[in-house]
C-alpha cells in the first residue's frame, strides 16, 4: 500500500484570503494615536534628561535617536500585538 507522499508547502493550494478592512482601520487609528504620545513623551523626557544632566544640544539629540528608537520598538510591538488581536486577513 504506497501512501502518497505529501506536497511540500510551496506546492499546497492557497486558501483565499481577504483583508478586513475594518480591524486594519481600527489598528491604525489607536497607532495613530499611541503613536503621538510615545514619541511626545521620547522628545519630552531626552529635552528633560538633556537639561537636568546639562549635556547640551548635542546630548539632547543623542538622546532624541535613542528614545526614538525605543518608541519605534515599542509601536511595533503594539503594531504585532495588536494584529493577532485583530486579525488584517481572513479566510473566505
Amino acid at each position: 500500500m504506497n501512501k502518497p507522499e505529501p506536497k511540500p508547502e510551496h506546492q499546497r493550494p492557497q486558501r483565499a484570503r481577504r483583508i478586513v478592512w475594518e480591524n486594519v482601520i481600527t489598528v491604525a487609528s489607536a497607532a495613530i494615536l499611541i503613536s503621538a504620545e510615545v514619541f511626545g513623551a521620547a522628545f519630552a523626557g531626552s529635552w528633560a534628561i538633556a537639561n537636568l544632566l546639562a549635556l547640551g544640544v548635542f546630548g539632547a539629540r543623542i538622546l532624541d535617536g535613542l528614545f526614538v528608537l525605543c518608541g519605534i520598538v515599542v509601536m511595533v510591538q503594539f503594531i504585532r500585538a495588536a494584529g493577532r488581536v485583530e486579525p488584517f486577513t481572513a479566510a473566505d
